[in-house]
């Protein structure tokens, strides 16, 4: 079982933050990594979901799931440790082999200490970082989850692009980039679905501006912080822990793949209703079940109605499955038995009698620990760079007491925090 969660990595996810994208260039608002990876894998999820049409057998669909996350959470990983090199020079490293390997090793090095593990003592591709060394040291540039990857990232980063480029009309490198993006863009149209999302008339193409929009949404509007993480960048932080907290639990694999994805579009409708803190919601009677109605609705108008009406059925499916739309809320857990979806009691039954990949099982109240830990983590780093206010931190102080109070099996939250004085 993978037993490598603790504060440094905690503090490792949360720090694309605070690494600014584009910082060499005249930018219309700060662009963040967090923001960018999220984007990158809401694309990556809907070509997956496209792609996953064309394979028949199903632990190959999921196979293909997990190497699109993890493979995105181990590039991740990596960018973090080289974020002061700027692209075109790493692209250069890249095309020498033994310069590559260096710094590689290097990254590498500088990443264990956060995972708390040593190669020497555990057997390959049954750990985490294990398997990230695997992906870094022998890369598959070519296969389908790597050119997935590929085309999720350049959309992202030339949506990013967009933005900024009518304001560096004087940058005498804008044309290039703009040129490079949609050369290596056009290579990689045969993925399924990339031709959709590359065409903004489309019901696909709009569903992933939208995605992206997510990013002009600051939470905690109400109380400074710094960093000022966005709607979408929190989501990405959610699906990490998800996903990872999924691994230290011995989830199946399905289970670990949907969980990510559940943390990746838990706060999606927010971006029809604006981010609502929790005060705010229980300050009124009924505000909640007034929020979650018009999200649905609204959710159904703008995205799932228009994409159901191009024939991205499937992918409908999911997003809704992953949303908890059919059992009440994405924090209730749930599985899939003789073709339906079932509500399951809770965290526990599903741990010890729906964990199976048949079953197609989903965490809620995991999904819901993970949001909390992601939102006590805002408040906490604001606090300890010294950006605080009263709302703060009763935030920090409401949050920590929250999940002192809850245990998932082997998952010692409390652990966790202990650290977090």
């Amino acid at each position: 079982m993978d037993t490598f969660i603790r504060k440094s990595l905690l503090q490792l996810i949360f720090s694309g933050a605070y690494i600014l994208r584009w910082n060499d260039k005249l930018r219309p608002m700060e662009l963040v990594e967090i923001d960018k990876q999220a984007h990158k894998m809401l694309i990556s999820c809907i070509l997956w979901q496209q792609a996953a049409l064309e394979i028949q057998d199903p632990k190959d669909r999921q196979n293909l799931a997990t190497n699109i996350i993890e493979g995105a959470l181990f590039d991740y990983f990596y960018r973090l440790i080289i974020t002061d090199i700027k692209p075109p020079v790493f692209y250069r490293i890249k095309e020498n082999a033994e310069d590559y390997k260096q710094l590689t090793e290097h990254v590498l090095d500088q990443l264990q200490p956060c995972f708390g593990v040593s190669l020497d003592d555990i057997e390959p591709q049954k750990h985490f970082f294990a398997r990230m060394c695997a992906w870094h040291r022998h890369p598959h540039n070519s296969s389908l989850a790597a050119r997935i990857l590929q085309a999720a990232h350049l959309y992202a980063s030339q949506w990013e692009f967009k933005l900024l480029a009518p304001l560096n009309s004087f940058d005498d490198e804008i044309k290039d980039i703009a040129a490079s993006f949609t050369e290596k863009l056009d290579a990689l149209k045969d993925l399924p679905g990339m031709r959709d999302i590359l065409d903004p008339h489309t019901s696909l193409g709009k569903f992933a501006n939208i995605c992206g929009q997510l990013r002009f949404q600051v939470r905690w509007t109400s109380a400074p912080r710094l960093p000022a993480t966005s709607v979408l960048g929190h989501m990405f932080i959610v699906a990490v822990f998800s996903y990872l907290f999924s691994l230290q639990l011995a989830a199946c694999q399905t289970r670990c793949n949907n969980n990510f994805y559940c943390g990746l579009f838990h706060d999606l409708p927010e971006l029809l209703t604006r981010d609502i803190i929790s005060p705010v919601k229980l300050s009124v009677p009924n505000l909640p079940q007034i929020i979650k109605k018009y999200e649905n609705d609204e959710l159904e108008r703008r995205i799932l109605q228009p994409l159901r009406a191009d024939g991205f059925t499937a992918l409908v499916e999911r997003i809704s499955f992953y949303l908890g739309l059919s059992v009440g809320s994405e924090f209730k857990e749930c599985c899939r038995v003789d073709g339906q979806i079932k509500a399951i009691k809770d965290f526990e039954t599903l741990q010890q009698q729906y964990n199976a990949d048949a079953l197609d099982p989903k965490d809620g109240f995991l999904i819901k620990i993970c949001d909390w830990l992601a939102a006590f983590l805002e408040a906490h780093n604001s606090i300890r760079i010294g950006v605080s206010s009263p709302q703060l931190l009763e935030a920090r102080s409401r949050l920590k007491e929250n999940l002192l109070k809850k245990t998932l099996a082997s998952l010692k939250v409390e652990t966790l925090l202990a650290d977090y004085d």
